[in-house]
């Protein structure tokens, strides 16, 4: 269900009709991932809330297309997108490369003074330095299957078979020249609030660092810490849900924001 860029995980039989959606979470996935890896997420969240996913170029059924290997590129065409398929409240949910992405989709809706966000939630990452982190530089397969790795949230076993790892590299190796190359330009703060989530022991973005987001907007931002490292969802799932409930009921229209629950 969806478009090509964003995807819509299926409702259950029972879910609520188009017209009783509260509010949509659209979410972009980390340096290598796909739409796939938020349908836990989909399936934690309360029936109003509508998740979306983007699939980028290169990977699941898009493998058979180029990657796109720049930020900015991939911005221009999430905002596009989202400008084009999302009616009504939504939010911005990115993970790792995606927090960037959220970020750069919601400035590029902000200066074309499109419908933006009511809310935008950076996860696992921090806020944007003149130049790229050293932890994203990464040239070699073997220093990203490393990084990879290191990072968790993939099975060592996906990489030990020779034709499954010809298939996720290209999408691997592109995301990290995307994130590795990204430089970010000074510009004013944006006007969304933000909701910043991060592992207590990610090995690469500390509480600190991922705290810096708040010098990134004129609105409020309320910082989450959950137990965990890089890929800290995976193991905190029933929380992060609730917290990105109670983000999302305080911008959910009256009525609507009553229906954001379980």
């Amino acid at each position: 269900m969806g478009t090509e860029w964003l995807r819509r995980f299926a409702p259950p039989a029972d879910g609520p009709r188009p017209s009783a959606i509260a509010v949509r979470l659209v979410c972009f996935p980390h340096a290598g991932g796909a739409a796939s890896s938020f349908l836990p997420l989909s399936l934690a969240m309360p029936p109003a809330v509508e998740v979306l996913a983007a699939q980028y170029p290169g990977r699941q059924d898009r493998r058979h297309e180029e990657p796109i290997d720049d930020i900015g590129r991939l911005a221009d065409i999430l905002a596009d997108e989202v400008h084009g398929q999302i009616e009504g409240p939504y939010a911005l949910f990115g993970h790792s490369m995606g927090a960037v992405l959220a970020y750069e989709t919601t400035r590029r809706l902000e200066e074309r003074q499109s419908p933006g966000p009511v809310a935008v939630i950076l996860s696992g990452r921090g806020a944007p330095r003149p130049r790229p982190e050293a932890h994203d530089g990464l040239r070699t397969d073997a220093d990203i299957l490393a990084a990879v790795q290191r990072l968790g949230g993939t099975s060592p076993q996906v990489f030990e078979d020779p034709e499954v790892r010809e298939m996720v590299m290209p999408a691997l190796r592109a995301d990290y020249r995307a994130i590795g190359t990204y430089e970010w330009q000074e510009r004013g703060p944006l006007s969304t609030p933000f909701t910043v989530l991060v592992g207590d022991s990610d090995p690469v973005v500390s509480v600190e660092r991922a705290s810096s987001w708040a010098d990134f907007t004129k609105a409020d931002t309320h910082t989450h810490v959950f137990s965990g490292g890089h890929f800290y969802l995976d193991s905190n799932l029933p929380e992060v849900a609730a917290v990105l409930t109670a983000a999302l009921s305080r911008f959910a229209p009256g009525a609507a924001a009553a229906s954001l629950t379980w």
